[in-house]
């Protein structure tokens, strides 16, 4: 496990860390993007390693999360009908809608199935031609080419029982959205390293020059992270506000051309709404006029819907980086991974969920063998 054992080298952590507190001269707030990164960084304690004066801040970096409340009632909809074979990854199943998820659909008898790609879903239409075959597409740009794939795959082999219903969220105009937002505390960013595997990081330029923040493309291991980290620090410290790439073993600055060749052919920018978010202009993906007819809304005729959020839930100021997942009234208590109120504490990505597993159900277990210590 060389690969993995490289980059989580506990000695090499704590002298990064020890570079970033030796050149931290003031408070610095830098968000990561990524969910993955979120997980890493409460997982590996990376937050606990820092000085004091740098404030790491959670961003909308979690698609499952930020998928419209709207959205996952309309799966359930879909999935709810007779002569449907709804699919989908296994976050989604548990995440919230209105009164229910899409694992209580498959409870009642909904044929709901796991897939690990949307290539499974196209191979479930063609197994079952008298069947309507949905596939959840769920996403940022990571996901967004195996879906066009499993699009393009479909039109060419003539497949009429396969549809998609769409959720794609492009990360540059949520980073926009939230620079420009009153309430913005962010002066750097780790962007995702995956999406910009995909996409590179060019998109990143312009936001880094207008607004004057550092943009470091991340990966997801600790010490990816921590380099990261620094390399943002550096800048801040040095007034500058540049693209750096420190994920470079995997992404370059044009990103992967064959797989924007496909988005653009089968998706078009749209408006999206992000759940907790609001809605942020082109920041979205639907599919073009070509491939219509593989749009699940519009071939089950699914109307527009409004939906409200749990009253107690404060997942959409989590998703902002306005609040901690700890700041919540509700945390580990009314919500948590088996009950949740929000999408944030379901999903393998959530910042909620992060901080119960790896830090909430730790404290507990301390807690609990320190009282068994005392007993004993």
């Amino acid at each position: 496990m060389k690969f993995i054992d490289e980059y989580r080298d506990g000695e090499a952590a704590r002298r990064l860390a020890g570079e970033i507190r030796r050149i931290t001269s003031r408070q610095w707030s830098i968000m990561e993007v990524c969910g993955g990164q979120t997980h890493s960084i409460v997982k590996f304690g990376i937050d606990q390693l820092l000085p004091h004066h740098i404030n790491l801040i959670h961003g909308p970096g979690c698609p499952v999360c930020v998928t419209p409340l709207e959205t996952i009632d309309k799966a359930i909809e879909i999935a709810s009908r007779q002569n449907v074979i709804f699919c989908s990854f296994g976050d989604m199943l548990r995440v919230p809608g209105t009164s229910q998820d899409l694992f209580s659909v498959k409870a009642k008898g909904g044929d709901v199935r796991i897939v690990y790609s949307p290539l499974d879903a196209v191979k479930i239409a063609k197994e079952n031609p008298g069947k309507e075959v949905v596939f959840f597409a769920v996403g940022f740009e990571t996901t967004a080419p195996a879906n066009a794939a499993a699009v393009f795959q479909a039109s060419q082999e003539g497949l009429k029982n396969f549809s998609l219903l769409v959720s794609h969220a492009l990360v540059p105009p949520a980073m926009e959205a939230i620079l420009s937002s009153p309430n913005s505390r962010v002066q750097g960013f780790l962007a995702a390293g995956h999406v910009c595997a995909v996409m590179g990081y060019a998109e990143y330029e312009p936001i880094a020059q207008k607004h004057k923040v550092p943009i470091v493309v991340t990966g997801f291991e600790p010490l990816d992270i921590l380099e990261g980290i620094y390399m943002c620090v550096k800048q801040l410290e040095e007034g500058r506000a540049e693209v750096e790439n420190q994920y470079a073993r995997a992404v370059r600055r044009g990103g992967n051309r064959h797989a924007q060749e496909l988005m653009r052919r089968v998706f078009c920018i749209v408006h999206r709404k992000w759940r907790g978010v609001g809605s942020i202009p082109a920041s979205g993906l639907g599919l073009a006029e070509e491939y219509s007819a593989y749009d699940a809304e519009k071939r089950f005729g699914l109307a527009s819907k409004s939906a409200e959020e749990h009253p107690e839930c404060i997942s959409g100021l989590v998703l902002q980086g306005i609040r901690k997942p700890f700041e919540c009234p509700q945390f580990g208590k009314r919500c948590t991974p088996e009950t949740p109120l929000g999408a944030t504490m379901v999903s393998s990505e959530g910042a909620c969920a992060a901080y119960f597993r790896y830090r909430f159900m730790k404290q507990k277990a301390e807690a609990a063998e320190s009282l068994d210590g005392k007993r004993g």
